[in-house]
């Protein structure tokens, strides 16, 4: 598998199999190491990149990073987390990042979410990008002949199987748990409705981004965003439909709390209120915006 975009990947530093941390996983011809920095991908400074932004960057690290088995060659380096508060020193930080890795053509995935964290999610991720790269790959991805007699080949995510409940099911739904622990809290009578809801975007110049809800009260909800940031790389599926799933995921993680998370719910108005102005700024987002059944009259 190799990344997607401009850079060749000639400054990038293979990551040893031994003598250094051991890997974390090993998958579909892939070693994944934790807790790497930029200083230790990259073997000096990237040309068109100040010493100041070197230095500053050559600091920051990822949660993961997923090398090639033969080669050790990073493949990508993957981050789970907040998303960085606007005109905060972290913000610019993050922006150095950015520059340093994408001159040195190094591959980010970026998964920003207040809930998400990459010591708990991310090698359930990694896992199962690599699983969807890998399965991309061996199908061909989707048919673009045009022809309406040739049949596209089922998407990664869109593969039914039984699922750990024993119904039928999407067994590639990150999002699976979290639908059933929802279903399982209404039966329970800690929520109001059992459905867990959702929608996913692209932005034109930014993220893949995913939304999903359950109506925790009358007229109240937990409501999770997460946006995936490809740099220089794909993930083998939308990445606006993996944003929703993972935002399902961190609903999930928060009906754990759900009764002392009161002061964190939306009310529901307030959240028609952002779809309609998601849908107002569709003119923003790749193929526009699918969800206008979801905005209230």
């Amino acid at each position: 598998m190799t990344s997607t975009g401009s850079g060749d990947g000639s400054l990038l530093r293979a990551l040893p199999p031994a003598g250094g941390r051991a890997a974390v996983l090993t998958r579909a011809g892939h070693r994944v190491h934790a807790g790497h920095r930029i200083s230790e991908l990259v073997q000096g400074r990237p040309p068109g990149i100040t010493g100041h932004q070197w230095s500053a960057a050559g600091r920051e690290g990822f949660d993961f990073v997923v090398c090639a088995a033969d080669s050790g060659l990073p493949v990508v380096a993957v981050e789970i987390g907040p998303a960085a508060p606007a005109g905060s020193a972290a913000q610019r930080a993050e922006r150095m990042k950015n520059a340093v890795t994408a001159a040195a053509g190094l591959p980010v995935l970026r998964i920003e979410s207040p809930t998400l964290r990459g010591a708990d999610h991310g090698r359930r991720l990694v896992e199962y990008v690599l699983d969807a790269r890998g399965y991309a790959e061996a199908t061909g991805g989707p048919v673009a002949t045009g022809d309406p007699d040739e049949l596209a080949p089922v998407g990664f995510r869109e593969i039914l199987g039984r699922l750990p409940d024993g119904r039928t099911g999407h067994v590639n739904d990150l999002g699976a748990l979290a639908r059933a622990a929802a279903v399982e809290a209404y039966v329970a009578r800690r929520l109001f409705d059992p459905i867990v809801r959702g929608l996913h975007v692209r932005w034109a110049d930014g993220p893949a981004e995913g939304w999903s809800w359950v109506e925790a009260r009358p007229g109240v909800c937990l409501v999770e965003r997460v946006s995936v940031w490809e740099h220089r790389f794909s993930c083998g599926i939308d990445p606006a439909r993996l944003a929703e799933d993972l935002a399902a995921v961190a609903v999930g993680e928060r009906l754990r709390d759900l009764a002392t998370d009161e002061a964190a719910l939306t009310p529901r108005e307030a959240l028609d209120a952002d779809i309609r102005g998601l849908s107002a700024r569709r003119d923003e987002l790749v193929d526009g915006f699918a969800f206008d059944h979801l905005c209230a009259d």
